[in-house]
């Protein structure tokens, strides 16, 4: 796993310098599981130069200090360009940048070297069928410069679209998708579409950020159009809005410094970014029937101090000191000076919870832990039995679940992948879902029935004191 972010702007005046610090600023918000290498890429729009150039250098993010240098001394980048005329679209990510045809070691750094790739994918997340992809590919005579999934997702876009050199950008990445299997959130640039960026997501979270020149962003309902109904017409953010900013990340604590208004995009939704306007499309409408369903924009509940080091060594202490904090605002409006207990995300579902014969605790890691330490009362409290099972090994015991069972699932940023497999399938056995998660808008918050928002606050992962004491 790793992060990803991604930064576009329309009519918007910036340098080349002020765009890469940009993003290098967001990837470091993300920086908190040891990356081992950084990359960084640049598309130009204009008529003149549609290229994409792709810079990569070992290290953690800080490294790319000296990558930023390099790029600016080899590059127009003090020149202020307004991307009306020429869009400029930024890609950065801790994985390697894939999708190369030839490169060259210069003082430690890759770049491109007599080759423009037409394709260049980021991606957070896990590819488990890539063996099978590459064989494949590998048959068709692609050859490969890496052992990763990333550089499989490229190849096979691009043999896609040398099949089908008709196929949209959208189309392509569709089609990509539907061969992949396993976690990813994805952001497609490509020389062939100079003016699109398209991102898609599954098991895996995406954010779209979004700035405008003038107005509110909360006035718009994006509708999701399927590939087999071309008749609805988008309503999309477009230039009469003048300038418009979109940051693409993986981790909302890398675009609230820039807008705390926000799209999440859902498992399977395709976004499509283009001359300033964004739509959001899905590969095929649902057998029910439903009708087309709308992505809307909301707000951030996070301040900038929240992720922010502050007057502490380092964000281990941070966690310390702010526990009484934490606790406080878990409590706040939910403990009554009456000696009750009102939790409002479960308040509509007390009854069909009262009715239920057992309580299921699933979660993973430090939420699993949390859990554990909470079996004991909760049977006191309940006079319920209480199970609480790892979310990572659950599916594999193939465990009954029973309709009058409640099953609660615990997870920090509520995308957990083992837990949300673990909830989709107790809702497939008809259990009731409750989620207790410190993200708002988060896959197991959509998912379960009702839920608890523990608002601990921002840390960074593997720092988890604060979190598993407001979960307890």
């Amino acid at each position: 796993m790793c992060g990803i972010f991604a930064y576009l702007n329309y009519l918007k005046l910036k340098t080349r310098r002020e765009i890469i610090d940009i993003l290098v600023e967001g990837l470091q918000r993300m920086e908190y599981r040891g990356y081992d290498s950084a990359g960084i890429a640049i598309a130009k729009t204009s008529s003149a130069d549609c290229g994409i150039a792709v810079y990569r250098t070992p290290g953690q993010v800080s490294s790319t200090n000296s990558l930023t240098l390099y790029i600016l001394t080899t590059s127009t980048a003090e020149s202020p360009t307004r991307a009306g005329r020429a869009m400029d679209r930024l890609v950065k990510s801790t994985r390697t940048l894939s999708g190369l045809t030839t490169t060259t070691v210069i003082s430690s750094l890759i770049r491109v070297h007599n080759s423009i790739p037409e394709f260049v994918i980021v991606h957070n997340g896990i590819i488990t069928n890539h063996r099978e992809l590459r064989e494949y590919l590998v048959q068709r005579g692609h050859q490969f410069e890496s052992e990763t999934d990333t550089e499989v997702i490229a190849k096979l876009i691009q043999h896609i679209h040398d099949c089908n050199p008709h196929f949209e950008f959208r189309t392509l990445v569709e089609a990509t998708i539907n061969q992949l299997e396993g976690a990813f959130a994805l952001a497609f640039k490509s020389t062939l579409f100079p003016s699109q960026l398209v991102a898609t997501r599954r098991g895996s979270p995406l954010l779209v950020g979004v700035t405008i020149g003038s107005g509110s962003t909360s006035e718009y309902r994006i509708p999701v159009t399927y590939s087999t109904d071309s008749s609805t017409t988008l309503r999309s953010f477009n230039t009469q809005n003048g300038e418009i900013e979109f940051f693409l990340a993986s981790d909302a604590s890398a675009i609230i410094e820039h807008t705390k208004t926000v799209l999440v995009l859902e498992d399977d939704d395709v976004a499509v970014l283009k001359d300033g306007s964004l739509s959001i499309h899905r590969i095929s409408q649902p057998s029910d029937g439903m009708e087309t369903h709308v992505r809307e924009f909301q707000e951030l509940k996070v301040e900038m101090q929240d992720i922010m080091r502050g007057e502490f060594k380092n964000f281990m202490q941070k966690e310390i000191f702010e526990q009484s904090e934490s606790v406080f605002n878990t409590m706040r409006g939910r403990l009554l000076p009456s000696d009750q207990v009102v939790l409002g995300g479960i308040k509509e579902r007390r009854r069909e919870i009262q009715r239920c014969r057992r309580m299921i605790l699933l979660g993973c890691g430090t939420s699993y832990n949390s859990a554990v330490a909470s079996k004991q009362i909760l049977k006191e409290l309940t006079q319920l039995p209480i199970e609480v099972e790892i979310a990572s090994d659950f599916l594999d015991q193939t465990s009954p679940i029973f309709r009058d069972d409640a099953c609660v699932f615990l997870s920090q940023s509520g995308e957990t992948a083992d837990t949300l497999n673990a909830l989709r399938y107790c809702e497939s056995k008809g259990a009731l879902l409750i989620g207790i998660t410190n993200t708002v808008g988060s896959s197991i918050c959509r998912e379960s029935h009702c839920g608890v928002h523990i608002n601990a606050g921002p840390s960074p992962p593997r720092r988890r004191t604060r979190r598993r004491f407001c979960r307890w």
